[in-house]
């Protein structure tokens, strides 16, 4: 990665700008968020097995993660009409960047090492056969066969307060390094900046 990415990086105390976004289906968003933590994730590409894997986990307790007072926002490296094939049934804000406008603004960076990392290797295999198994029963489509913005995507979770405050953040080795359901919902129980209301 280069320096230039590293310094641009936030980090825990970094305050982040109000801004819009606007979801591939729903009403636009705002982040930071009142009364609310947010929990920013950049992931990949639309229909990329091994984010479905870690985005199954999120909805199977996402009733648990709104209930902690904290809104996922999730935003993937594809175009909106693709990624809106994939996202029908997630309960939370997809957004859909393209460009990687926001994946260099917030110095999240691709890498081979997203695949190729031994770590990943394991996951990668649970998630394409779940992924196979599911496309052959016509419960998910499969990802472009060149995705826009490449396979070698590193993911990156970014905790926000209220006021903007970077809570917490984690920039992935590999392809499936972030945080579990449990590490967020610890991070937020620990966090100074707590969430002012539940949704």
């Amino acid at each position: 990665m280069a320096a230039h990415d590293d310094l641009r990086r936030p980090r825990p105390g970094t305050v982040i700008d109000e801004r819009e976004f606007t979801p591939v289906s729903g009403p636009p968003i705002r982040v930071p968020s009142h009364g609310h933590l947010v929990h920013l994730q950049f992931r990949r590409f639309a229909g990329c097995p091994v984010c479905n894997l870690h985005l199954r986990s999120i909805v199977r307790r996402h009733a648990e993660i709104e209930a902690a007072g904290i809104r996922e926002v999730v935003v993937f490296h594809s175009p909106a009409d693709e990624l809106r094939e994939h996202a029908a049934d997630l309960p939370f804000a997809v957004i859909a960047d393209p460009g990687k406008r926001l994946y260099v603004e917030f110095g999240v960076e691709s890498a081979r090492r997203a695949l190729l990392h031994p770590r990943a290797w394991g996951p990668i295999l649970r998630a394409v056969l779940r992924s196979t198994w599911a496309i052959v029963r016509g419960r998910e489509r499969g990802p472009a066969a060149r995705p826009q913005g490449g396979r070698f995507g590193l993911p990156a979770d970014l905790l926000i307060a209220e006021d903007g405050t970077v809570v917490a953040c984690k920039y992935g080795e590999h392809a499936y390094d972030q945080w579990s359901v449990d590490e967020l919902l610890d991070l937020a129980s620990r966090s100074s900046h707590p969430a002012t209301s539940k949704p």
